[in-house]
């Protein structure tokens, strides 16, 4: 069974924050834009715990000359 990961609180525990970012992390987002920042906080802590990036999707568009 895996481990449930609290992101949120493994972040607020590493760095400071500024007011917003530290609601956003302590609550429930209220915005779209929230979303955004929230998602920031999210990379932010990923690069801390060196996890690396989802891999790039593949270019799956064609030419229609190249058919």
């Amino acid at each position: 069974m895996t481990e449930k990961i609290d992101w949120k609180q493994e972040l607020l525990d590493s760095e400071n924050f500024n007011k917003k970012q530290e609601n956003l992390l302590k609550n429930r987002t209220k915005s779209l834009t929230d979303n955004w920042l929230l998602g920031a906080l999210y990379l932010r802590w990923k690069k801390l715990k060196g996890i690396r990036p989802d891999p790039e999707m593949p270019n799956c568009s064609f030419n229609v000359q190249e058919r």
